[in-house]
């Protein structure tokens, strides 16, 4: 795979680190979830697969010591841990890299490194709202809305991070060092609204919110209730696609206002609301699939999972417990993704292992053990 040999250790954390550990994962790195200890009775990485895991005391002065050992061997460092945290432990960048030169050393925040915020609390909505981008989210007349944890989190968080990484260890091959990353949640879904910012001046965004072409104030770019209590999905904003659609509902365009004009959508969304509900999911994509009109179901999870397109090209993945999650994406030509089957590990399931290939000898484990420093899942262990 496109990232065999790479050696990567992710602090466990919630959410946007142990999604950006799992992408490179998937795409071939060996990913070491460095867990706490003394450990939790459960996981809250559920985005473990194809990690590792080593259960490790870091507030422990021979547990911050393995750490910087395991570091001098490691490619990338991912942190996801409040501002100064690692400083205190006295495993900051200045150290770790001093001794590792070419280690990318990423850090993963909320509010970033530097700043009002740096060293405050946040979640998801809080970096959406600082970035500006919730204020867009949201109907006519109401208050503005938060689509799940997802847009901070995962997209301006996990996914840029793991973009960073990538840049990071490709400037590596020129320089030869590695550098720090700091990767700000709300810097990241700003970066990725950008097309948000940039066309202000092109007239998008000059009504209220939720009365936009795209915010859900155009009829043709809206959802709507199927009589089985189901949904379509319409994005018709092309005038050819446009034509498609109302063709599908059963309308003349000759006998309705012009697609733009903005004072006659609320009438023109009744009128497609009030024909969308008269069929189900399943008769309006038989009308619609293979169209241009731009009208696709909303599928639930299991719809998506067992969809014809999606199963033809086999989006979604199914492990050794028969869960279901998607593919890794983008699809690569030669060096494709191939995602671990297994289930997610254990905590310090592979403590042992990981420490061996590391450098550690038997004796330095067994002693590590008997102090506390680090679990094994199964207590037992053979040293």
């Amino acid at each position: 795979m496109a990232l065999s040999g790479l050696r990567v250790l992710e602090l466990a954390g919630l959410a946007p680190a142990p999604l950006c550990g799992m992408i490179l994962a998937d795409f071939g790195a060996c990913v070491v979830r460095v867990d706490r200890a003394p450990r939790s009775a459960v996981a809250v990485d559920v985005q473990g697969r194809g990690k590792r895991s080593l259960a490790l005391d870091l507030k422990r002065p021979p547990g911050a010591a393995a750490l910087r050992r395991l570091c001098g061997g490691a490619d990338v460092l991912i942190e996801p841990f409040r501002h100064g945290v690692m400083e205190k432990l006295g495993l900051g960048p200045e150290v770790l890299m001093h001794e590792n030169p070419r280690l990318i050393y990423a850090r993963l925040t909320g509010f970033g490194q530097t700043g009002k915020y740096a060293k405050s609390a946040g979640h998801d909505i809080n970096y959406v709202a600082l970035s500006g981008v919730l204020s867009k989210l949201g109907r006519k007349s109401e208050n503005p809305y938060a689509p799940v944890n997802l847009l901070a989190d995962f997209a301006g968080g996990g996914v840029l991070c793991a973009m960073g990484i990538l840049i990071a260890l490709y400037e590596r091959t020129k320089s030869g060092k590695g550098q720090i990353i700091d990767a700000s949640m709300v810097e990241g879904i700003a970066y990725i609204s950008s097309f948000l910012w940039k066309t202000q001046s092109l007239g998008f965004w000059n009504r209220p919110r939720g009365e936009n072409l795209l915010d859900s104030g155009a009829p043709f770019y809206e959802t709507y209730r199927t009589s089985d209590g189901k949904f379509m999905a319409v994005g018709a904003i092309e005038p050819q696609f446009y034509e498609q659609l109302l063709k599908g509902l059963g309308l003349d365009s000759d006998k309705l206002p012009d697609q733009l004009s903005f004072s006659d959508w609320p009438e023109m969304k009744k009128k497609f609301a009030s024909i969308f509900a008269k069929k189900t999911q399943t008769e309006w994509c038989h009308i619609f699939d293979g169209t241009d009109a731009c009208v696709t179901p909303v599928l639930s999870f299991d719809d998506a999972a067992s969809h014809q397109h999606n199963k033809q090209r086999s989006s979604f993945i199914k492990n050794d417990r028969e869960e279901i999650s998607p593919r890794p994406a983008p699809l690569l030509s030669r060096t494709p993704a191939v995602p671990s089957l297994k289930r997610d590990p254990f905590i310090g399931e592979h403590t042992e292992e990981i420490l061996l290939e590391y450098g550690f000898t038997k004796n330095e484990i067994a002693q590590l053990y008997s102090d506390k420093v680090i679990e094994f899942n199964k207590p037992k262990a053979n040293l």
